[in-house]
């Protein structure tokens, strides 16, 4: 049986290990119900929080909502609902609504020490490596997302859409379909409506070795961490540095690597294209202070020949 496979997998998993208090994200759609069900099974209800996000961008956002507390007292879950005003103006309406509902599900996680999870499959990884590699040529593009980053897990991520929905249907649950996501608006509804089933037509296996890839890559970045953190003084914890000569005389690829991190760390986030001044930093003065601004709101900063980043 479908749902009794995919409890064993996410308990032995140990992404929602008893006793943590966790988040779970629901919009209603089924990915986002079949997790809160399982995390309901695996923690008890007493263990986690519904959050609902309702941006009212729809004209069916309140049936989204009415429907997801329905859910929530069925399971015994306690339902927590945020309904923010959308910002005037021009702006990315996706990426908006993103920051919206991982600040709500930080605010209620991480007083406690609790985790946030959301309902990420494989059919999302699939869709993000293929977006992130079409809009931004790095490293970072062909990762695709962890299962695990920081207090954020993803359990269904090892998980297809065919398997939540079979799993939903077999436990009775009921989900909303957003009408929004069969439309071709969004790059990223193209590349799931489009490029996708493409790929699909090329090789029937498309989507297995694209996840495939995406985990070899991740195993192998381990060892290129690795190599970053000595180069920066072991972990890379607190605020790293490396003298310019040291820097210079690195391979360009290693080199990159590094003052990427450095970036990283400096903004608390990932800062896209940083790498790419790998060069121009590597000759900055020795002398003195040299700044170059790395993007995203960071620079970096050599003093006296040792090099850090900084916002």
């Amino acid at each position: 049986m479908v749902a009794t496979e995919m409890l064993e997998t996410v308990r032995e998993e140990g992404l929602l290990p008893a006793g943590t208090p966790t988040v779970a994200m629901l919009s209603g759609g089924r990915d986002s119900v079949c997790l809160l069900d399982l995390a309901t099974r695996l923690l008890g209800a007493g263990g986690v929080t519904a959050l609902h996000v309702n941006y009212g961008l729809r004209d069916d956002a309140d049936a989204d909502e009415a429907h997801c507390a329905e859910l929530c007292e069925r399971l015994g879950v306690e339902l927590e609902t945020e309904r923010p005003r959308r910002p005037e103006g021009p702006g990315n309406l996706q990426a908006w609504a993103r920051d919206t509902r991982y600040a709500a599900a930080a605010r209620l996680a991480l007083p406690g020490g609790g985790r946030i999870a959301t309902g990420h499959t494989a059919d999302d990884q699939v869709e993000t490596i293929l977006y992130r590699l079409a809009s931004s040529p790095s490293r970072r593009a062909l990762l695709g997302m962890k299962r695990r980053d920081g207090s954020l897990v993803r359990p269904l991520l090892g998980f297809t859409r065919e398997q939540t929905t079979a799993y939903c249907e077999e436990r009775g649950l009921g989900w909303r379909d957003d009408p929004t996501n069969a439309g071709e608006a969004y790059a990223r509804n193209r590349v799931r409506h489009r490029l996708a089933p493409a790929l699909a037509e090329i090789h029937p296996a498309a989507a297995r070795n694209v996840l495939r890839t995406a985990e070899l890559l991740r195993d192998e970045a381990e060892v290129l961490d690795a190599l970053v953190d000595a180069e920066l003084g072991g972990n890379g914890s607190g605020q790293p540095t490396i003298e310019l000569e040291r820097l210079a005389g690195l391979a360009p690829a290693l080199r990159r690597l590094v003052v990427q991190r450095l970036a990283d760390r400096a903004a608390g986030r990932p800062v896209p294209g940083a790498a790419n001044h790998a060069g121009e930093v590597a000759a900055l003065r020795r002398t003195g202070t040299a700044r170059l601004d790395l993007g995203g709101g960071v620079r970096a900063v050599a003093e006296r020949g040792v090099l850090r980043a900084e916002r």
